[in-house]
């Protein structure tokens, strides 16, 4: 049995509102974010002292939201703890670490600009950022890391915006979207099918009153659409969701397809690498079986990356997407030093 993690949290933990009209989106889903952040007591201690602290802003993967991270949990421990556990021990320096409620009425979000789930990669450079540094005593050096969709978007906001971002540590993010994702189109298609399409099969999900095993997937895809081809919408499809293949062939729509592939970082390398160069720190793992085979496209990225001379840390481990928030004991102190 796994130990649990019995340690109060003595640091500062606060809790405070974002409000901006970049998040307007067709979903409904409110502009207003709660923002969580966790200072340990040592670095409580240090801005007393009129010290500076790098900011280490966490992206959540899909289904999941930062204020979710700080929650108690049987046999694990929170994101507060695991910060307070590595500074105390010396493994890692304080910092600012915020932990953002990036949820949408699709199960998550893959931190990019879209009028159907809002402009949240502008979002965290103007709205976010702005906010942090009017609160706390920061050294104007940020640092963004995640897990699958989190870890991407740490990942592809420093392609985005080259600059915004000094730092970034990304676990199992969405890399090499031909494996990834082209595979499970036609079990999606098979699950809306009865819905007649997968505008019709969103709008049922957000009037369901509870989800069964496979909608969970499917509504990933679908919110995948929403991120990477958003469409008009249409007195039938208000919001703008359509997936990229023919619905009764399962044929793949070469030109929306297309559109999807303009965020396959392993395409994206190509035009926007400048943002990667500028990094002080950049982390990547993957573990070796991933359930999402997204090993794979990792590895071509960074073989790509070593080719292009960009500096990273890569490592793949022995496991699979999921149960390994055990690699944040390695990213956090890294992504700590780097933002020094």
């Amino acid at each position: 049995m796994p130990d649990h993690a019995f340690a109060p949290t003595r640091g500062l933990l606060e809790r405070w509102c974002v409000d901006s009209t970049l998040l307007a989106n067709r979903l409904g889903d409110p502009t207003e974010r709660e923002i969580l952040v966790h200072i340990p007591p040592e670095g409580v201690t240090a801005m007393a002292a009129g010290e500076q602290l790098p900011v280490i802003i966490y992206l959540a993967p899909f289904t999941s939201s930062g204020p979710a991270r700080a929650g108690w949990k049987a046999f694990t421990e929170t994101l507060p703890q695991r910060h307070e556990r590595l500074v105390a021990t010396g493994e890692m320096s304080p910092s600012i670490f915020v932990m953002p409620d990036t949820f949408t009425s699709l199960g998550g979000n893959q931190f990019v600009d879209s009028p159907i789930m809002g402009q949240w990669a502008t979002w965290l450079e103007e709205a976010l950022k702005p906010a942090i540094s009017e609160r706390y005593a920061t050294n104007q050096r940020f640092g963004l890391v995640g897990k699958s969709s989190g870890g991407y978007g740490a990942l592809v906001n420093a392609m985005i915006n080259p600059g915004a971002w000094d730092a970034i540590a990304c676990h199992s993010g969405d890399v090499g979207f031909e494996t990834m994702f082209k595979p499970t189109f036609a079990e999606t298609l098979t699950h809306v099918a009865s819905y007649g399409s997968a505008a019709a099969y969103v709008d049922h999900v957000r009037k369901a009153h509870k989800m069964s095993g496979p909608d969970f997937h499917t509504l990933m895809i679908c919110a995948m659409a929403g991120s990477y081809d958003p469409r008009n919408p249409t007195a039938d499809n208000p919001i703008g969701i359509e997936l990229p293949v023919e619905p009764r062939t399962a044929t793949v729509d070469i030109e929306a397809w297309q559109r999807w592939l303009t965020f396959d970082p392993l395409n994206m390398i190509e035009a926007k690498s400048e943002g990667l160069t500028r990094l002080s720190g950049f982390w990547i793992d993957c573990g070796d079986r991933d359930q999402y085979n997204i090993q794979y496209g990792s590895r071509a990225l960074v073989d790509r990356m070593k080719e292009l001379g960009i500096e990273h840390r890569w490592e793949e481990f022995s496991g699979t997407h999921s149960g390994i928030d055990h690699r944040l004991d390695l990213s956090l102190p890294f992504l700590a030093n780097a933002l020094k």
